[in-house]
């Protein structure tokens, strides 16, 4: 790592993580593009021209070009000041995924800002965006997702180069938002290691047994079948209902790393990541046992939710 980049990054760590920020003439920089030191050299050598042969109309060509310059000069550096920032959660991601970040962009003067590009810092594919006075647009930004576990993220640039692209101005902006990669399902995943919950399936049983039903009862659903339905029980109380024949079956599936058969970490993952999700998908009850960690069974997307995130930082 050379010099330059030692002080970039001193420089940027000293900066504040935040998911906002207001730009003003603090944090916005400003330097001339090579586009523009070629004209400052044209117009130092215009003028060394005029000045020696005494052509009146090098002189007004001179100051044109000079004067054009500094114009541009302030008009470029008035278009990112006073920009409002918001940056959106990122939602979480699996690995090799890309994760969407989006910028919020307010513009609450009366100037309008053209040309307004945003890009991770040291990368030259950016989003543009004109924004009209007292206007609010989006910005969206992808960055790939290479390891799973929590990840910040890169820092991002806001820059122009209008209206005549011999001046470059930018500033930097570091997010504190941060973005979960869980680890890749594994395709063609194996059947899912089931578990039958011995001691449930009795507590039902003697639960059914103490009352004299031979199923549980529920409320009639539309597609029920007639045989289902608990005449006697409707005769009785007016309600319809049906017989839960699916009632007092409690699966629970337990998953490990040992379960996978599999000597890898990073394919335990895999494999564990693909069984909670099909295991959610097909409404059972699911736990999830880690070295650090045990979840107990449930089902729903928070659940879901938990389960991942302890296998991102497994």
């Amino acid at each position: 790592m050379g010099l330059r980049d030692r002080i970039r990054l001193w420089w940027l760590a000293r900066m504040p993580a935040q998911n906002q920020i207001d730009l003003n003439q603090r944090n916005v920089y400003i330097l001339p593009t090579k586009a523009g030191l070629m004209l400052g050299a044209t117009t130092l050598l215009l003028l060394v021209s005029s000045i020696n042969y005494q052509l009146n109309l090098g002189y007004v060509l001179t100051f044109l070009l000079a004067g054009s310059a500094l114009a541009a000069m302030h008009t470029g550096h008035a278009m990112l000041r006073g920009l409002e920032l918001r940056l959106q959660a990122p939602e979480p991601v699996y690995v090799g995924d890309s994760v969407l970040v989006t910028l919020q962009l307010s513009n609450p003067t009366q100037r309008e800002r053209f040309s307004v590009g945003a890009s991770w810092r040291g990368q030259d594919h950016a989003a543009w965006v004109n924004l009209p006075r007292q206007s609010r647009t989006s910005l969206a930004l992808r960055v790939p997702a290479l390891r799973r576990g929590e990840q910040t993220l890169p820092t991002i640039m806001i820059h122009t180069r209008y209206p005549m692209g011999c001046f470059r101005v930018w500033a930097y902006w570091r997010p504190e938002h941060k973005v979960w990669v869980y680890p890749r399902p594994e395709p063609n995943v194996p059947p899912l290691p089931l578990v039958q919950n011995k001691s449930a399936n009795a507590a039902a049983r003697a639960a059914r047994a103490g009352t004299g039903d031979p199923e549980d009862l529920r409320p009639y659903r539309q597609g029920d079948p007639p045989k289902s339905i608990a005449w006697k029980k409707v005769a009785h109380s007016g309600d319809l209902v049906s017989r839960d024949f699916e009632t007092g079956q409690h699966i629970t599936t337990w998953l490990s790393l040992d379960q996978t058969g599999l000597s890898a970490r990073e394919a335990q993952l895999s494999r564990l990541c693909a069984w909670v999700l099909k295991a959610e998908n097909s409404g059972q009850s699911y736990g999830l046992r880690l070295p650090a960690t045990a979840i107990s069974p449930g089902r729903g997307q928070a659940h879901l939710h938990q389960c991942l995130l302890a296998l991102a930082g497994a």
